[in-house]
């Protein structure tokens, strides 16, 4: 599948991906000055592009895993969604988990988060009076144990 990729600013980055099989392409930022984010703050980080993405299909923005365990900084919503209708610039809000007093410096070109582009079922919903009955019942909350 092939994805347009429209460049909003010049030092704007095509998305890559790091390795052969790697499911998440790396969105870098794009950002004329560094950007501090405090412990405990989000900044939203520009990526200087705007996508294409088919209808039936959704780009998710996870975190990516060595900077989310080793400099704290993740999605502020944790997963982001990128509706397939959406023309406007992918814009990464990443929030500060970390508990040290420096801030964290994002530069231009930094990878700041994975896009992976997915399927998804266009569904409906309808009141009804009740729903089918299952083993787990109405059990949440680690109902099913944790073994």
């Amino acid at each position: 599948m092939l994805i347009k990729v429209k460049k909003l600013r010049e030092n704007a980055k095509l998305p890559t991906f790091g390795s052969e099989m790697a499911a998440g392409a790396d969105l870098c930022a794009c950002t004329d000055l560094p950007i501090a984010i405090t412990s405990g703050t989000n900044e939203k980080i520009g990526t200087g592009i705007a996508l294409e993405i088919p209808e039936g299909y959704f780009g998710a923005i996870f975190a990516r895993s060595g900077l989310a365990t080793k400099q704290h900084l993740r999605p502020s919503n944790c997963v982001g969604i990128i509706d397939s209708d959406y023309r406007g610039e992918v814009i990464v809000a990443l929030h500060n988990d970390g508990s040290n007093i420096a801030d964290h410096i994002i530069e231009d070109g930094d990878r700041i988060a994975q896009l992976i582009i997915m399927p998804y079922p266009k569904v409906a919903f309808e009141w009804v009076e009740e729903l089918s009955g299952t083993e787990r019942g109405e059990g949440g909350f680690g109902s099913t144990g944790t073994r």
